[in-house]
């Protein structure tokens, strides 16, 4: 079971990710051709990049917190001692933790308004709520990716290692 488990925590984000943006490009390429060569192009092709897209912005979001690749200033945290530099990811996951539950709760309205009147899209003719539930679905994992990271922070801090900063990108 460890290894399922260590499979998908490691993985889960990258999976998803590859999935959404292959079925983006082939969609988009197809839709291109079908468009120059044969002069006629479809509206569901229009909604599956479009939602596609909107699944793979909230999947990447997630990947970016567990990686702590998301945009940030961190000038100040070269002057700091370790000990601050943790607490002050430590508040910052907290701050994102509130918003992500904020999130969560708006997001699942107007899922859930979606739900209750059984709207659904214009060309795919499928409930609109399967393509709303990208938002809730991409937060609860930023939440449960934030979890991971209070968690590992407290224990470097209890530790007295450093703090995980994510990969670098310009280094």
């Amino acid at each position: 079971m460890s290894k399922i488990y260590r499979a998908i925590n490691d993985n889960a984000e990258r999976w998803l990710l590859l999935a959404f943006y292959v079925m983006l490009v082939g969609t988009m390429f197809i839709e291109v051709v079908r468009r120059e060569v044969f002069a006629y192009s479809s509206i569901w092709g229009e909604e599956i990049v479009r939602y596609s897209f909107i699944y793979l912005a909230w999947i990447g979001a997630a990947a970016a917190v567990k990686e702590r690749g998301h945009i940030r200033i961190d000038v100040l945290m070269h002057y700091v001692p370790r000990t601050v530099k943790s607490l002050l990811y430590i508040f910052g996951d907290i701050v994102m933790f509130i918003i992500a539950l904020i999130a969560i709760y708006w997001s699942w309205e107007s899922l859930h308004v979606s739900w209750k009147f059984q709207s659904v899209t214009d060309g795919l003719r499928i409930g609109r709520y399967f393509f709303l539930f990208a938002v809730p679905f991409g937060f609860a994992v930023v939440v449960f990716r934030l979890v991971q990271s209070f968690v590992r922070d407290i224990a470097d801090l209890r530790a007295g290692r450093p703090v995980y900063e994510g990969d670098k990108l310009f280094d």
